[in-house]
C-alpha cells in the first residue's frame, strides 16, 4: 500500500486562540502565538485502486492576504490541487473512490474532477451546498458497527475504514488505514494543528461543540491504545508525520516549531476568503457591496463563521 500527501499550500499559520479556544474562549489564549499552517490532502494506493481522502480547494481560489489580526491563514499556493495530484504520477481517471472528511471547500473543491470516482460522504452531509450537482455521491450510513472505540464505521476496502466523527461539521468523518502494523489516521479538522491534539484543545470552528469534544476524546483514546500516525490537513505536521511514519505519543509531544510570518502584503483585490471553509466573497457577485460594508453580524454563507474569520485576497 502506498500513502502520499497531496501538497498544495505552504507557509500558513493558525493562531493559538483559533486552534485552542473552542471551549475556554479565544480570549484565554495568545493571538501572537502562531503555529505552522499548510494545506494538503491524501492519496491511498491499495494496489488494486486509487482512493483519495478529500480533494483540495477549487482551482482559481485566490490566496489570502493576512495581517497581524488574522486568526488563521491557509498559506501560499505551491500549485493547484489538481497539479499537486498529478505530480504524484496519477491521472484523474485512475481514482475509484473519494472519501470526504467533510463538506468545506478546502476539502471538497475538486470533487468534480475525477470522472470515474464514487464519492463517499457521511449521509448527514449529502445535502450540503458544496455537494450539489454531483451525481456520483454514495451516502454512507456507517452500518459496520464498532471500529475499536469508535461506535460507527464503514469498511471501504481491505485496511481502509471510514468512521463517523461528528463535531467540526455534523457530517464530519475520519479515515483510518491499517498498514504494516500502523494505523494512519487521515482527518479533516479534528484539530488544525498537532499541538491541539497534545494539549487536548478544540478549535473555535465547530457545528456541535459537544460532539467535537466526544470525537476528540475518542481520537485521543484510540491513539493511546494503537500505534497511530496522525495526518491532518492544515499543518505540515500532517505530511511530516506520514513521511516519517511518526507514531503519536500524547505524553511526549514533538517539539513545536512556530510559524515564521511575513505581513508585507500583496495588493488586495477587494475579494475576501473565509479562512475556515474557503468561501470567496466577491463584491462583483454581491451587487458591488464591499466586504467592509457588510453588517457586523454578517456570516459566511457556507460555514456560518463571522467576518473576523475572513482574510483579504
Amino acid at each position: 500500500m502506498i500513502l502520499k500527501a497531496v501538497k498544495f499550500r505552504k507557509d500558513g499559520f493558525y493562531s493559538q486562540p483559533f486552534a485552542f479556544g473552542g471551549e475556554e474562549g479565544a480570549d484565554k489564549f495568545d493571538k501572537n502565538i502562531r503555529y505552522r499552517g499548510s494545506l494538503q490532502n491524501y492519496l491511498i494506493d491499495t494496489g488494486d485502486e486509487v482512493i483519495l481522502v478529500d480533494t483540495g480547494l477549487p482551482s482559481g481560489t485566490p490566496e489570502e492576504v493576512p495581517d497581524e489580526n488574522s486568526p488563521a491563514f491557509t498559506g501560499k499556493d505551491i500549485c493547484s490541487y489538481m497539479e499537486a495530484f498529478e505530480k504524484l504520477g496519477y491521472k484523474p481517471e485512475q481514482v475509484t473512490k473519494i472519501l470526504l472528511t467533510h463538506k468545506h471547500a478546502d476539502h471538497s473543491g475538486e470533487l468534480k474532477s475525477f470522472p470515474n470516482a464514487k464519492i463517499y460522504v457521511n449521509a448527514d452531509e449529502v445535502s450540503a451546498d458544496e455537494l450539489k450537482e454531483l451525481d456520483n455521491i454514495v451516502p454512507v450510513e456507517f452500518t459496520d458497527g464498532n471500529y475499536y472505540n469508535f461506535p460507527e464505521s464503514q469498511k471501504i476496502a481491505d485496511g481502509v475504514t471510514y468512521i463517523k466523527a461528528k463535531g467540526h461539521t455534523n457530517g464530519n468523518s475520519i479515515v483510518i488505514v491499517e498498514n504494516d502494523g500502523l494505523f494512519y489516521m487521515f482527518h479533516g479538522d479534528i484539530t488544525y494543528i498537532d499541538e491541539a491534539l497534545y494539549e487536548n484543545k478544540l478549535s473555535v470552528v465547530f457545528e456541535d461543540i459537544g460532539a467535537s469534544r466526544i470525537t476528540l476524546d475518542r481520537v485521543r483514546e484510540f491513539i493511546r491504545n494503537h500505534p497511530t500516525v496522525y495526518c491532518g490537513t492544515h499543518t505540515p505536521q500532517g505530511y511530516e508525520n506520514l513521511e516519517a511514519k511518526r507514531v503519536m505519543d500524547l505524553e511526549n509531544p514533538v517539539p513545536t516549531v512556530l510559524a515564521e510570518v511575513d505581513f508585507s502584503q500583496a495588493k488586495a483585490s477587494g475579494k475576501y476568503v473565509c479562512s475556515v471553509c474557503g468561501y470567496v466573497y466577491d463584491p462583483a457577485e454581491n451587487n458591488g457591496v464591499a466586504f467592509e460594508d457588510l453588517p457586523d453580524d454578517w456570516r459566511c454563507p457556507r460555514c456560518k463563521q463571522p467576518k473576523e474569520k475572513f482574510n483579504k485576497a
